[in-house]
């Protein structure tokens, strides 16, 4: 049995970490099962008991090594509210998927005992949200050639914004179609799941 699995006292900084993790593989795991990328430029490597394909493109890694950084930031301050993955046809500009992660925060009060949760539980259910978006192939739509995605954070409405950042509108899907997922919690963060999907016009 590995280590981990005794772990139970969840930080707010741990709980920070794991949903930090989780959005890294799950955001890699959709560009490769959309197929954003090439196939080749993803590596395989094992992380919550299965292997998972990450990007070895250097330019993304930056880009989502940014996002993330601030993301945790955000998280932390219970920040943040939820974070989607829009994919968007490049030629048409039509949005055709919205990956959903809606994220509520609940910061432990000082002086509260530490929350419990084994760290092996948690790792569970976020493999089970990981195997559905795998799996989730098998009911959406072939995307066009020619694809790209976007980040959207969705914050509290006061929060400065960095400069490098900027604001958008929700780009929601006409006639879509929503399959909900699978949700985790670490007692700190809990995180819901769903994508919607263009539904063809045929």
């Amino acid at each position: 049995m590995q280590a981990v699995a005794s772990k139970t006292n969840i930080s707010l900084k741990g709980s920070t970490e794991i949903v930090t993790e989780f959005f890294s593989y799950s955001i890699n795991t959709i560009l490769f099962q959309r197929g954003l990328y090439p196939p080749e430029s993803f590596t395989r490597v094992a992380k919550y008991g299965l292997p998972i394909l990450v990007t070895n493109d250097q330019s993304l890694k930056d880009y989502l090594d940014n996002v993330l950084k601030q993301l945790s930031e955000w998280l932390l301050s219970g920040d943040v509210q939820k974070l989607v993955l829009v994919i968007t046809d490049i030629v048409t500009k039509e949005v055709l998927e919205r990956w959903v992660f809606d994220v509520t925060t609940d910061i432990p009060k000082e002086g509260e005992a530490p929350r419990q949760k084994p760290e092996k539980e948690i790792m569970n259910e976020i493999q089970a949200i990981i195997r559905q978006i795998t799996a989730s192939v098998t009911f959406l739509p072939l995307l066009p050639n020619a694809c790209t995605f976007d980040l959207l954070v969705y914050t509290s409405k006061d929060l400065a914004v960095p400069q490098k950042w900027e604001e958008s509108d929700p780009k929601f899907i006409t006639n879509s179609q929503q399959v909900k997922l699978r949700s985790f919690t670490t007692t700190i963060h809990k995180v819901e799941s769903m994508v919607a999907y263009k539904i063809s016009n045929d």
